[in-house]
């Protein structure tokens, strides 16, 4: 098989442990689907990666929570629009006007405002999630609800606990019997004790002369679950997918197809940055390759990544899983030979290098979010990013990475982490009027 070949020979040399691939093809006439495997799900124990090998999605998870919202839309049980508080009356954000209007469209499209890189522990028991939106009154509130745009993991962990108390139930239990039993998915869990049951793979962090070594760590709380726990094998990933995108030959037994184009429809668009996406549906990411709308997600957890596209134009759907490495590289290789073999289509660009960044004292400054820091200084006279991290999915590994930018116009930067080809869009914005940065989908307002 093509792909098969093609994954054993780009995953090694983009220093990924293991990876799994997921193609699916639909038309009228039926719908047709390759997997691809490589690698070992743990360098430690050297346990091979197959097609059926759970990974872990990471953000992925979004999309599956806004299909569980959607379907509550569907009975009629919630509109898109109502305050979250009329659901949650116990609600208490940092700003009592933001706690009044924002709104359950504001949570599935990361307009909320709310601080979202949060990873609040709050214990293994069924009320998990009650007790993380307890403890949202001292989260920061980053501008007004509806008024920009900033990806906000806490934000997601409020939408699963609004499917609990409208469900009468754990989140779990309401993913498992709304979409993992309807569409017969027997591969995707959320809980580690499910996961051993699986060939389950392991992160790592690390690469180059010194190689992957494993994680410490396997998984994130479970508080965070509506917003990235959920593990599945690429079979399980494309099936859902076909129930919930815009798929020609889709079926529709779980969501309406008036939530599944809503799904997919321009909610937002983002900050004028390079690259993608350009704008987000509920739950999904747009982009725009080759004059075609693509919707998909990408996830990350602790040395894992995952990364979905599917183009409904071309009855398309890509899945890769990876456990460590230069996935961004590998993902990049692939997606572009696939969608140019089978839809002829092109990503958008990545942003070129641009110019040596020199001295501009107004970039310069601290820029802070929860979890994240970012310190735009000079370094021999070029601009430098500094980001340090503290959360849990830097594991024990070093959690400050420092950044030579490079200009590509008057606001807007590039970065590069060393070892890989891919820059990264930095820009300079205000956010509700006070001076900004915009770094990984994350608005970082400036402190200091």
């Amino acid at each position: 098989m093509h792909w098969q070949h093609r994954l054993a020979e780009l995953a090694p040399r983009h220093g990924v442990p293991g990876a799994s691939l997921g193609i699916m093809r639909t038309t009228d006439s039926g719908v047709q689907v390759a997997q691809a495997a490589c690698g070992v799900l743990n360098v430690a124990t050297g346990v091979d990666v197959t097609p059926d090998s759970l990974f872990q999605l990471g953000s992925i998870t979004k999309v599956w929570t806004t299909s569980l919202v959607m379907q509550l839309v569907d009975q009629g049980l919630v509109s898109l629009d109502a305050p979250v508080h009329e659901v949650l009356p116990e609600l208490r954000l940092a700003d009592p006007r933001a706690t009044a209007l924002v709104t359950v469209r504001h949570l599935l499209t990361h307009t909320s405002g709310i601080d979202g890189d949060i990873f609040t522990d709050t214990g293994r028991g069924d009320d998990a999630l009650q007790r993380f939106v307890q403890e949202l009154g001292s989260a920061a509130q980053l501008h007004r609800p509806g008024s920009a745009w900033s990806y906000s993991n806490a934000g997601f962990c409020l939408a699963g606990r609004l499917v609990e108390v409208l469900t009468g139930g754990s989140f779990e239990r309401a993913l498992r019997e709304r979409l993992l039993e309807p569409l017969g998915l027997s591969h995707t869990v959320m809980l580690p004790e499910d996961a051993l049951l699986h060939r389950a793979a392991v992160g790592h962090f690390g690469r180059g002369a010194e190689g992957a070594k494993p994680s410490a760590v396997w998984g994130l709380p479970r508080a965070i679950g509506p917003a990235g726990l959920i593990c599945a094998d690429t079979l399980d990933v494309l099936t859902w997918a076909l129930a919930v995108a815009p798929l020609q030959g889709g079926t529709t037994t779980v969501l309406s197809a008036d939530s599944i184009d809503a799904m997919a429809a321009e909610q937002v668009v983002l900050p004028e940055w390079l690259g993608e996406p350009d704008s987000w549906g509920l739950g999904w990411a747009r982009s725009n390759w080759s004059g075609h709308r693509v919707v998909g997600h990408s996830g990350q957890t602790i040395g894992q990544a995952a990364r979905l596209q599917v183009s409904a134009d071309h009855g398309l759907a890509v899945v890769l899983l990876t456990n460590g490495g230069n996935t961004a590289d590998l993902c990049g290789d692939l997606y572009d030979e696939i969608f140019d073999a089978l839809a002829d289509i092109a990503r958008p660009q990545p942003p070129p290098p641009g110019i040596a960044a020199h001295r501009y004292a107004a970039w310069i400054g601290t820029y802070e979010r929860a979890s994240l820091r970012i310190d735009i200084g000079l370094r021999d006279g070029l601009l430098t990013l500094t980001q340090t991290e503290d959360s849990p999915f830097v594991g024990a590994n070093e959690a400050t990475t420092s950044l030579e930018m490079r200009q590509v116009g008057d606001d807007r930067f590039v970065v590069r982490e060393p070892g890989t080809s891919s820059y990264r869009p930095v820009l300079f914005a205000d956010l509700d009027g006070a001076p900004a940065l915009y770094f990984a989908l994350r608005a970082f307002p400036k402190v200091a």
